[in-house]
């Protein structure tokens, strides 16, 4: 990511307002390429949703940005969502686009499969998901890793994270993209996985039976 992003700048008539974001001079060295940004700047940055050039601006911050992914500092929150999917990163050249597949699928693997990872499992999905307009690739790798203790007891927590929502077919996420079609897929998938999972790694008999809820019709998955 920082070679692929070297000497990117923000757009040169990039601007934010001074009341909510910061000053002139700190504008500039977004407009600076190589400079680091200090912690509280790059953080302001990705967090505001309302910038006018996202790509640039996103390839400007995306090597600090990568590696607070991996260090957890990065919060994900809405405004780092918002600039990824306004930046059409998917559109950009072919060496960009790569260089942040590569990242985002080393990323996630980090996330299941680090016992040092601090960002909980459910929210990089959502984060990826959002991010790159699919979810099915992120759960095709996250099963493939499910021999893994870390991966399994991630997915134990991630899927006692989704119980209240999927048995009353909802998300368990605020989504920009198809949620009715993301929430079958992500139920569908728990359903077929996480049985044989729950019993090996002892999740609670009621975890289960939310589980077990998910293949019955909507009306029968209250009785009882």
């Amino acid at each position: 990511m920082a070679a692929t992003f070297r000497g990117m700048t923000a757009h040169p008539l990039e601007s934010n307002c001074e009341c909510h974001w910061g000053s002139a001079q700190e504008l500039a060295l977004l407009k600076t390429p190589d400079v680091p940004l200090d912690d509280d700047l790059l953080r302001r940055t990705y967090w505001l949703a309302d910038w006018t050039y996202p790509g640039p601006l996103l390839r400007r911050i995306l090597p600090q940005v990568a590696q607070g992914l991996v260090s957890g500092e990065t919060v994900l929150i809405g405004g780092l969502k918002n600039l990824f999917i306004r930046s059409r990163w998917w559109d950009w050249p072919n060496a960009q686009r790569d260089a942040v597949q590569a990242f985002l699928d080393a990323w996630w693997r980090h996330i299941l499969v680090d016992p040092d990872a601090t960002v909980p499992a459910h929210e990089a999905l959502e984060f990826l998901a959002e991010i790159s307009v699919r979810l099915t690739p992120w759960l095709t790798t996250w099963a493939s890793l499910l021999g893994d203790q870390a991966a399994a007891t991630r997915f134990v927590a991630a899927v006692g994270n989704w119980n209240h929502d999927l048995p009353g077919d909802m998300l368990p996420w605020q989504s920009w993209h198809d949620s009715a079609d993301w929430c079958a897929t992500l139920s569908l998938w728990v359903l077929r996985t996480a049985p044989p999972v729950l019993r090996e790694h002892g999740a609670s008999a009621e975890l289960q039976d939310y589980v077990r809820r998910l293949a019955l019709p909507f009306d029968d998955r209250w009785d009882g």
